[in-house]
């Protein structure tokens, strides 16, 4: 069956008992037992709810994995997968990374004595110096948070089992409708689930898929342990944006790429930062392993005082952190998103005070055009460059 198919058709077969088409919210936290030693399958919703079990086998079927843990945030995902690691660890990291992110592998995991190092990981020859005997895995955003960096992830993860590291890849930004790492080798996805699975910006969750059986029931130890699991009513909503998540993605990603190629043109624009265009270094390596882009880019202004009065004059898009969802939002990653960088790091991988992080949304891409054009165009008027 078609990935749409799956996709539309998520729960919709699951409650035989009544037949309905939208899978219930079991609002339930204890289950009755039938009698000693006898179970339902369910006995305690931190350790396995029903609502929570159609989605999280409905995302292990969508990433190819065997099998899926819903939580309550990407944040929450992210933690229960370094509790995998232990004191001493070391993680190698992509270099463009999300802000939150880097903020617990500095501020929390440090304190538990896991290390992380940081590299362009496409650098083969930079992957190869920084592990080490203590290296246990390798975490990849492709395309990364906002540069749009796109790794190889076929090279990478065979790379890494070479070396018997878990491959971990942050699929958020393309969703397994785009793409799908364990196929390409990885052991790990990772997904903000709030951001395109959810789609509408109304739900906070994330979603981990595991490959191979033995990690897969790590992970599920790990997941009932530290008990951040996601909800029945946020495990409802969650499915209910993921069945329209092929027409989204569709209409995302044509809208962010035609933006994208206007933006390219702009005379007060400096850098685009979108796979799609021919131009993007990661372009030929994202055609092979991805059926699309994405609906999120980033890109630079000539002039860091036009930044401000761009933000204040939108009037359809909003300056709103962030992505994934209907509505457009432009994000300053410098301030917003990036923040718990330090600054010197920041600029140095390009975070600078000049780009902004367009995740565009499912208007009319007439419309955006109109509004980001107008805002710009008030910006250079504000600054005396019109």
């Amino acid at each position: 069956m078609q990935l749409e198919s799956r996709l539309a058709q998520i729960g919709s077969q699951e409650d035989p008992a009544t037949g309905a088409v939208s899978y219930p919210i079991y609002q339930a936290t204890a289950f009755r037992h039938p009698r000693l030693g006898q179970s339902t399958g369910f006995d305690y919703a931190r350790t396995k709810s029903p609502t929570r079990s159609v989605l999280e086998a409905a995302a292990a079927d969508l990433e190819s994995g065997d099998a899926g843990f819903a939580c309550s945030s990407g944040m929450a995902a992210l933690t229960t997968i370094f509790a995998l690691f232990c004191q001493g660890d070391h993680l190698i990291v992509s270099l463009d990374l999300y802000g939150g992110t880097y903020r617990l592998l500095e501020q929390i995991l440090s304190r538990y004595g896991i290390s992380a190092s940081y590299v362009d990981t496409n650098d083969m020859d930079g992957l190869e110096s920084l592990c080490t005997e203590k290296t246990k895995a390798v975490l990849i955003e492709t395309p990364t948070n906002p540069l749009m960096m796109i790794t190889d992830l076929e090279k990478v993860s065979a790379w890494a089992k070479r070396h018997n590291l878990l491959t971990i890849v942050d699929n958020t930004l393309l969703t397994p409708f785009l793409q799908r790492p364990l196929e390409l080798g990885a052991d790990i996805v990772i997904h903000s689930a709030t951001k395109y699975l959810g789609g509408h910006n109304d739900v906070l969750a994330g979603l981990i898929v595991t490959k191979g059986e033995e990690l897969s029931r790590k992970m599920g130890v790990l997941h009932n342990s530290l008990g951040a699991v996601l909800g029945p009513q946020d495990s409802w909503l969650l499915m209910r944006g993921m069945k329209t998540l092929a027409l989204r993605m569709e209409r995302h990603q044509a809208n962010a790429q035609r933006i994208a190629e206007w933006l390219h043109e702009h005379p007060a624009v400096e850098d685009v930062y979108h796979p799609g265009l021919p131009h993007h270094p990661g372009h030929d390596v994202q055609k092979r392993q991805s059926s699309g882009n994405t609906g999120i880019f980033s890109f630079r202004m000539k002039d860091a005082r036009t930044v401000e009065p761009i933000l204040r004059h939108l009037k359809l898009i909003a300056f709103a952190e962030s992505l994934g969802g209907v509505e457009s939002l432009l994000t300053y990653p410098a301030v917003q998103t990036h923040a718990d960088i330090p600054a010197e790091i920041r600029r140095k991988v390009g975070v600078d005070d000049r780009l902004l992080r367009f995740s565009v949304g499912i208007e009319h891409v007439d419309d955006l055009i109109a509004d980001l054009g107008g805002a710009i165009e008030a910006a250079l008027q504000e600054i005396g460059e019109a």
